[in-house]
């Protein structure tokens, strides 16, 4: 199973940063702190949805046909992940 970045804090709920990178091939080591970028603060299907319109060249037409809902449906999804974006745009700017 691959592990899953977590987002919010087991404990109080507020959002995760990373503190520490780390390069796999020569072992060097950064610490600080990082926000998480807005996009990786969505959850797993907001990103698969985003990456889906990327890839229909942003025709929620096709991906209505290709997810098989409406294209209403499809519609205020993306608003919802609009919405939700720069809400973390935000955020992040605060």
């Amino acid at each position: 199973m691959k592990a899953k970045l977590p987002l919010y804090c087991p404990s109080c709920h507020s959002a995760l940063s990373a503190s520490q990178l780390s390069c796999e091939q020569c072992h060097t080591q950064v610490s600080g702190h990082f926000p998480l970028p807005a996009l990786l603060r969505l959850t797993e299907e907001e990103q698969h949805f985003v990456l889906q319109f990327l890839v229909n060249s942003g025709s929620l037409k096709e991906m209505a046909s290709q997810m098989g809902k409406s294209y209403p449906t499809v519609r205020n999804k993306l608003d919802d992940v609009i919405a939700k974006v720069k809400s973390l745009t935000v955020e992040t700017d605060e």
